[in-house]
């Protein structure tokens, strides 16, 4: 049985920069990182539009908005050292109607208190300039917000860490975890065991299976929501400019259908948000029996079905019906007609959810002993990846 410091399990891009940051701290720390898959970055990291957030949404003083910003100029900083491509091209956040000025007034209050410079109300004309085809009564401008590939960032991160001496072995998936009175021993499906003095779970889509291992009471269950994309088609690329938001709805929980220019030249339209059948249901006809079964038990999912079931019934009509999704992308860009779109990709978001029915909006993690699961890490988590691999790191290494 081989024995490590610290082991980390999930090789996404959240679990990668805990352990690049805990070499970094202390390179004699023997760090070992446990993936399920064949690579890396598999699932959320590389089903991802690749924005880098600069904390606008983010209530102050909240983990996500803390990280985001510290967790945005660390990435900033390693993108240049290891000439990692990305552009800080800035985004527009549009208000169609009048009723959404409120909530865009909030977002220019919350950026302000999270410190972004550079906010600027914009008119009509004034977003216009800035995005020729976009259609709105008023606008934020928010010149932090940029584009990389994150699967790039996670194969850098995985490199570093081989050279730091960490051990990264793909293909072990996690069965069980024992604490025990000198650490964790932790077994994979596979027959392999390890003995570890700290754990560290970043498992996204099954963070809470882990974590209800060492904490059986563990008080939220992950509901798995699908995003649905479209691309531009080469010819109308020229629509869009950079990245264009609506006004987030307050009543539901997500950012709303956007345009997102990515880093390699393409444009995404979306996404939609529906409810996953499977936690790995990248497609509209993948189910799991557990996994499914394991959502509806839960009684804050059933509280959600019940709240949004309006919602919800509309984005799966969206996700079916091409010309209802064009009609929505039409709110800012009135140009686009369903000849533009070509199918794109689709992600599924590992979101939280609390027995009440609430929908965790802040990063969550779960401690118990020599254990740390990571049970509620959506977006901003790319952008946030080595703020978060940073302080998970201080505490392992304090507590060693």
């Amino acid at each position: 049985m081989m024995s490590y410091d610290v082991t980390i399990v999930g090789g996404g891009i959240v679990g990668l920069a805990t352990a690049l940051q805990l070499l970094t701290a202390s390179p004699d720390c023997r760090v070992l990182l446990l993936e399920k898959e064949q690579q890396i970055g598999l699932h959320q990291t590389s089903h991802n539009s690749g924005v880098i957030h600069s904390g606008l949404y983010y209530k102050p003083g909240s983990l996500k908005a803390k990280n985001c910003i510290d967790g945005y100029r660390l990435l900033i900083d390693f993108c240049k050292a290891e000439d990692i491509p990305y552009d800080i091209c800035g985004k527009v956040v549009v208000a169609t109607h009048e009723n959404e000025m409120p909530q865009l007034k909030e977002l220019y209050q919350r950026g302000v208190a999270n410190g972004l410079q550079g906010l600027r109300v914009l008119t009509a004309r004034e977003l216009r300039e800035i995005e020729p085809h976009c259609v709105g009564i008023k606008g934020l401008y928010v010149p932090q917000t940029g584009i990389v590939d994150y699967q790039q960032v996670a194969e850098k991160y995985s490199e570093k860490i081989k050279m730091l001496g960490g051990e990264i072995l793909l293909e072990q998936q996690v069965e069980n975890i024992v604490q025990t009175d000198s650490g964790v021993e932790i077994s994979s499906t596979r027959g392999f065991l390890w003995r570890t003095k700290k754990l560290v779970t970043c498992a996204g889509l099954y963070s809470d299976r882990l974590a209800r291992i060492t904490d059986p009471d563990l008080p939220v269950r992950i509901t798995p929501f699908r995003g649905e994309y479209f691309k531009l088609k080469q010819e109308a690329k020229t629509l869009v400019r950079n990245l264009i938001y609506p006004v987030p709805d307050p009543a539901f929980p997500f950012l709303g259908v956007h345009f997102t220019r990515m880093i390699d030249g393409n444009v995404e339209c979306g996404p939609n948000a529906v409810f996953a059948f499977a936690r790995e249901g990248y497609k509209k006809s993948d189910f799991n029996f557990r996994d499914t079964i394991e959502s509806a038990a839960w009684p804050g999912f059933r509280t959600i079905a019940r709240k949004y079931w309006r919602a919800g019934l509309a984005e799966f009509y969206r996700s079916i019906n091409k010309s209802a999704f064009v009609q929505e992308l039409q709110r800012l860009i009135p140009e686009i007609s369903t000849e533009h779109l070509e199918a794109g990709g689709a992600g599924v978001r590992a979101q939280a959810c609390q027995r009440d029915g609430q929908l965790l909006d802040d990063f969550f993690f779960s401690e118990k002993k020599d254990c740390i699961h990571v049970c509620n890490a959506p977006s901003p988590a790319a952008t946030a990846s080595l703020a978060i691999g940073h302080s998970l790191s201080k505490k392992i290494l304090e507590s060693l």
